[in-house]
């Protein structure tokens, strides 16, 4: 099969079609000319007067001509399976290299089909930059992203489906006339050493406050839109005029991660998507009829694709108690099994799936004024494509039903549970049980809070502010010196730099005075920076306790959570589930 999957014989290995331009360093696609071609544009040719420059490193003896391909010049195609191999001239009798494995080699081409859903569609298959560049649509995040992410960071990306009826066959919806509000929103973050990840839905009947939003407008201009308090979260997108970019702070005031950038598809993307890869597999634990939906299915296995992918995503009255949160789990299973089918061998080994993949997402995103090409897209979803899907968490905010209400339609956050998840996430906590990050804790912990601890009193300690609210030293100091009894203790002023965490660093001679201050302070072995003590105003050695910007007062714990608090639903994107 070549790599429009179709007109060859299937002794050709995917991965053959692509071969090494040597004027531009970059692996291109190579399609035989007698073979049928899809409606994606080929790369530009020279145009008549353009010379083609002879490949780097020969030079033509005088004399002597040669006939030029129009066109880019590239190396021919490999050899079909099985043909005997024909020697380079002076170069008969030596071994040919051996050649990478066929599922490495595809792995190594579509390594972003491993990631997110549409991250996966757009950052898989970049191969037609021009033709894909051109599918994307982008808005301004309106300086409300961290400005895009990074490769050795933790990454946190909003994906946001909206509920706006355009498209083909999408009038029929619900509210033909919506201006697109943010229906489902969903916080995709990877750990910074891709190990793990979390996607955190948000109800779009959540009861929350919309900040105020300054939001470019089609003329270029900024304009700010006014905020509004304890309304639906899904109002902060269309409602007033409102981007994307507002969707993105109302998050950051939600639950205080700010993301990185953002992805928007409509109806339109489910049923391109789930075609594009022949469909995905759902289980439902029983009947489901659901007129308003137009979504009807026998209890069992069904692969569902298109019209039919949209109407099980959308259904809410057939399953569970016949609500938003009901429709939420339906999705994440939906998603679930979508990124299931991404992964398989079925998908990444058929080129054609791989190309309608590539055009189905990239023409149903539209992103952030950071993520506005398929090479940034592409950089992300190879980052995303080293996660193993067992170690993707689905997972809701935690939320309770609206005491205010008589009539229950909305909910609001529930205090208990809700900063705990939001907390995991800022402070880059699995959701799942990842073996080799809990060793590593395990020995970190271990190593630097066991052993005996320092008596209160002779804790010798300086407190800089590095990142902490004014006057927070001081305040540590006032609490550590009348309640908890470190009269060794003083204020240093500020840091010279600022952190992102707080920290204690000690000498090793120091490790049981540390352990105290820890055990009082709420530290965890990760904050505890064995090196080098300090001089204080009395010319004795101290330790330093630099306040970071995750300080919360005197006497809040900073230990992160280590697991998610009891009763918080979550599952894994690795295991199928019946919707019932």
């Amino acid at each position: 099969m070549d790599a429009q999957g179709r007109g060859r014989a299937d002794d050709i290995d995917p991965a053959d079609q692509w071969v090494l331009n040597p004027d531009t360093g970059e692996y291109e696609l190579r399609l035989g000319a007698s073979t049928p071609q899809s409606g994606v544009p080929a790369p530009r040719r020279p145009r008549p007067s353009e010379a083609v420059p002879p490949a780097r490193g020969r030079r033509e003896s005088p004399g002597r001509s040669r006939t030029e391909t129009p066109g880019r010049a590239v190396p021919p195609p490999r050899r079909r399976r099985g043909a005997p191999e024909e020697p380079l001239p002076g170069r008969r009798g030596r071994r040919p290299a051996k050649r990478a494995s066929k599922s490495r080699k595809i792995l190594l081409w579509t390594g972003g089909t491993m990631a997110f859903v549409l991250v996966a569609g757009a950052g898989a298959a970049y191969f037609y930059i021009e033709h894909l560049n051109d599918n994307i649509a982008s808005v301004s995040d309106d300086g409300a992203s961290t400005g895009g992410f990074q490769k050795d960071k933790a990454i946190n990306i909003l994906l946001i489906g909206t509920d706006k009826r355009t498209g083909k066959g999408n009038g029929s919806y619900g509210d033909a006339g919506s201006v697109g509000h943010a229906d489902t929103t969903i916080l995709l973050h990877v750990s910074k050493d891709r190990s793990n990840a979390t996607a955190l839905s948000i109800p779009r009947d959540l009861i929350t406050d919309v900040p105020d939003c300054p939001t470019t407008q089609e003329d270029g201009t900024q304009k700010i839109i006014p905020g509004t308090r304890q309304v639906r979260f899904n109002t902060s997108l269309g409602q007033d005029g409102r981007t994307p970019s507002c969707t993105m702070r109302t998050v950051t005031e939600l639950t205080g991660v700010k993301p990185d950038n953002f992805m928007v598809a409509d109806f339109n993307a489910v049923k391109t998507l789930t075609s594009a890869v022949g469909g995905v597999e759902v289980c439902v634990g029983k009947d489901l009829d659901d007129p308003d939906s137009h979504l009807k299915l026998s209890k069992g296995t069904h692969t569902i694709e298109g019209e039919q992918a949209l109407a099980f995503v959308r259904t809410r009255h057939a399953v569970g108690f016949g609500g938003d949160l009901s429709r939420i789990g339906l999705q994440q299973q939906f998603l679930s099994a979508l990124m299931r089918k991404l992964k398989s061998n079925d998908t990444l080994t058929s080129p054609s799936k791989m190309l309608d993949l590539a055009e189905a997402g990239t023409k149903a995103l539209t992103v952030d004024s950071q993520l506005d090409s398929i090479g940034k897209l592409k950089d992300l979803g190879l980052e995303l494509g080293k996660l193993n899907t067992k170690n993707l968490t689905f997972t809701t905010v935690p939320v309770i039903d609206n005491p205010t209400e008589k009539v229950k339609a909305t909910v609001v956050l529930n205090e208990s549970t809700a900063p705990q998840v939001f907390d995991m996430i800022k402070n880059d906590v699995s959701f799942t049980a990842v073996k080799e990050q809990k060793k590593k804790e395990a020995a970190a912990v271990a190593a630097r809070l066991k052993g005996t601890k320092a008596p209160a009193s002779e804790v010798r300690v300086r407190i800089l502010n590095g990142g902490a609210v004014a006057g927070s030293a001081q305040e540590t100091l006032s609490w550590l010196q009348n309640e908890e009894g470190v009269a060794k203790s003083e204020n240093g002023g500020n840091a010279p730099a600022s952190l992102a965490k707080t920290t204690l660093e000690y000498a090793p001679d120091q490790a049981g005075q540390a352990r105290r201050l820890a055990a009082l302070m709420g530290l965890s072995g990760s904050a505890m920076k064995p090196g080098e003590s300090v001089t204080n105003s009395q010319g004795l050695p101290a330790m330093t306790l630099t306040l970071g910007k995750d300080f919360e007062g005197a006497g809040v714990p900073l230990t992160a959570p280590s697991k998610a608090p009891e009763g918080v639903q979550k599952s894994t994107a690795d295991k199928v589930e019946c919707a019932k």
